[in-house]
């Protein structure tokens, strides 16, 4: 009986996995405007945990090339915290996560008095938890057809109007069956063919966090993007479209962690009836409950603290780093950050963690610096740029696209000058 019952576990398993959505959905009754038809393709690629020093390293034969010919960054800074969902809405949005809302990859709305988890597939498809206007959504609204490739967000209504063309999240597509999905897109008849795409490989991020920075895997996980993107660009070519550009960045970068000796939470913390704590492991975040008690609460947790982490309250919170309390639009973040100093992680009793993460400050912890290479007809050529802040992606792909912002965004044009012919 019990062998049964474990095999009929398994058959279930298999069927839920092989009835993921994996269908594209395409929303009705689209065409570009006039206008859209003159407009240049963007290409925007991210490669998630993609360290801005691993095209180097791992020789990405394809990246280095196209870096050559078009315009590369020393390095991209994420926004703090250097977490794969705040930082994908921040390239999307041109905002701060603190300003957009997706403070962390799971945080709890007070507001609300709900969970935002990115394993919830109803709530991460709920544009009504995400501030700001993603590009695809600004571009539809300018009459301009978008596409995207399970970028974060992309299946919500954030923005009030999702891409022409967009798929649920699932990882049963290779990178290559992704290229060819991306290709058959720009196939299109010319009224209905999309001028700005975001796709997105989970990849090199997934073997980092499993094996490490220094691995033989997480190798070959940079040399499969490599072929992918140089597969994507050489299709593309084949088409004969006129005016293409391609923008390639990474959410964060990666680094091992101290897996031995972690980090213990603080056990005052631990009391559910006066604190909600949130546990990224390179980032504590603290509630306090009674507010009158903050200050005592931080001044005990800053006399018993370790070398290896900062006590800080998030109201003074560096101002560089855009995440203190007087910059959370959406009151998530918490009165109380502690902050470990890599590779240091807060670790509870009992749980293992992976082999390599990422969160930290990317000032203080140089490998959370992510990639930027952009190429194409409007980009320049054979250039290397300093290192920007991810908020200024957004504005090269508004000029690239004329495309007029709707709100404020803390995206600079500044990057824009340095990358785009005019």
């Amino acid at each position: 009986m019990k062998i049964g019952f474990k095999l009929l576990l398994i058959f279930l398993s298999i069927q839920v996995f092989s009835q993921a959505d994996t269908a594209q959905v395409t929303v009705p009754n689209r065409h570009n405007s006039a206008e859209a038809l003159s407009k240049p393709y963007v290409i925007l690629i991210s490669a998630d945990g993609f360290r801005y020093d691993y095209a180097k390293k791992y020789q990405a034969q394809n990246l280095l090339k196209l870096a050559a010919h078009g315009v590369s960054a020393k390095a991209m800074i994420p926004s703090f915290p250097s977490l794969t969902f705040p930082n994908h809405w921040t390239l999307i949005t041109g905002l701060y996560p603190s300003h957009h809302g997706l403070v962390d990859n799971y945080f709890y709305d007070y507001q609300r008095r709900k969970f935002y988890t990115m394993s919830n597939k109803e709530i991460v498809e709920d544009g009504s938890w995400y501030g700001g206007t993603p590009l695809w959504s600004l571009a539809e609204k300018h009459g301009i057809l978008s596409a995207s490739m399970m970028w974060v967000g992309s299946a919500s209504d954030a923005g009030g109007i999702r891409s022409s063309y967009y798929y649920h999240y699932h990882e049963q597509f290779s990178p290559m069956e992704k290229v060819e999905k991306v290709v058959n897109w720009l196939k299109l008849p010319e009224n209905v063919r999309p001028h700005f795409i975001s796709m997105y490989f989970p990849e090199v991020d997934a073997s980092g966090h499993s094996f490490g920075t220094e691995d033989d895997r997480t190798e070959k996980a940079v040399q499969l993007i490599d072929e992918a993107v140089g597969a994507l660009v050489e299709r593309v070519k084949t088409l004969g479209l006129k005016n293409v550009n391609f923008i390639f960045v990474s959410d964060h970068g990666m680094t091992n962690v101290d897996r031995e000796k972690p980090l213990e939470i603080p056990e005052m913390l631990l009391d559910k009836k006066r604190f909600d704590i949130f546990n990224s492991q390179t980032l504590l975040r603290v509630v306090v409950k009674n507010p009158s008690e903050v200050k005592g609460v931080y001044e005990k947790l800053k006399q018993d603290k370790t070398a290896d982490y900062n006590v800080l309250l998030s109201k003074r919170f560096s101002r560089k780093l855009k995440y203190a309390q007087r910059d959370d639009r959406y009151s998530r973040i918490g009165q109380i950050l502690l902050v470990p100093l890599a590779p240091k992680i807060f670790l509870e009793k009992g749980k293992k963690t992976s082999e390599g993460k990422h969160g930290y400050n990317p000032y203080l912890t140089p490998e959370m610096k992510a990639t930027f290479i952009a190429f194409g007809d409007e980009i320049k050529q054979g250039k290397e740029i300093g290192e920007f802040r991810n908020v200024n992606i957004y504005p090269i792909v508004t000029q690239l696209l004329n495309l007029k912002t709707e709100q404020p965004i803390d995206g600079k044009p500044s990057t824009a000058k340095l990358v785009l012919k005019k």
